[in-house]
């Protein structure tokens, strides 16, 4: 009877393992060699032509953001700026400007939220959109996860709907908005820098002085060793341009 016993709970026991194993394999997100197979997510592009994205998320702020474009004008550099749309409505002069100044703007949703749902999220995109197409008269195409957090039911979602989603190269987070001194920033751009990356940096969400600092050292360095600065679509264009 013992044996019996035995053999049962190792039986149960086995059997959940197998369930959990399962349940786990089924929420899996599924990595990025898959994502960038497919492309239905991007962190870099593989090129030989020296060029990089800038990418700024958050914004737009009242002060830094145009600091950083007063910058970029400086030297002729475009980025993409991921908008937050309630600091965007705030700052519509500058999402403008941003246009006009031939700058992408990219959905990064309306409220920044660490955790939200699937439909919250779709209706923060949505009003993001909006508010862009009403300042631009564009809709934007590319959307980076807060946090660059997903799963692959947002993924999925997000992409039926027409979006581009847009990471960044791992080895070029500058980490900025937790202010690490600008020497970091700067080092960790120029000393990891290759071409078709995409460099993550911060206009919004805080106080962004050692940002704007990094860039006045950061940009004129990189166009010394003949660096062009594209958007993230301009980027792609060359990815699907690029024969395999």
């Amino acid at each position: 009877m013992k044996k019996i016993l035995t053999g049962l709970l190792c039986l149960i026991f086995v059997g959940l393992l197998l369930v959990l194993g399962l349940n786990l394999k089924a929420s899996a997100v599924k990595d990025r060699y898959h994502y960038e197979t497919t492309g239905e997510i991007m962190w870099e592009i593989k090129t030989n032509e020296k060029v990089v994205a800038l990418t700024f998320d958050d914004g737009p702020h009242p002060k830094h953001t145009a600091e950083i474009l007063d910058i970029l004008s400086n030297y002729n550099a475009k980025a993409t700026f991921f908008v937050v749309g309630e600091n965007a409505e705030k700052n519509s002069d500058l999402i403008l400007r941003e246009y006009n100044e031939g700058h992408e703007i990219a959905n990064h949703t309306y409220t920044h939220p660490l955790k939200t749902t699937l439909a919250n999220l779709e209706k923060e995109l949505k009003q993001t959109d909006e508010l862009i197409y009403s300042i631009t008269g564009t809709y934007p195409e590319l959307f980076r996860p807060v946090e660059g957090q997903y799963t692959d039911q947002m993924i999925q979602s997000v992409v039926k709907k027409g979006y581009k989603v847009v990471m960044w190269s791992w080895h070029q987070d500058t980490e900025d908005w937790k202010n690490p001194g600008v020497h970091r920033i700067v080092r960790t751009v120029l000393k990891g820098v290759k071409p078709g990356n995409i460099i993550l940096f911060h206009d919004g969400g805080g106080n962004r002085r050692q940002t704007v600092q990094a860039l006045e050292k950061i940009i004129p360095e990189l166009k010394k060793q003949g660096y062009e600065f594209v958007t993230v679509s301009e980027l792609r264009k060359m990815k699907d341009a690029d024969p395999k």
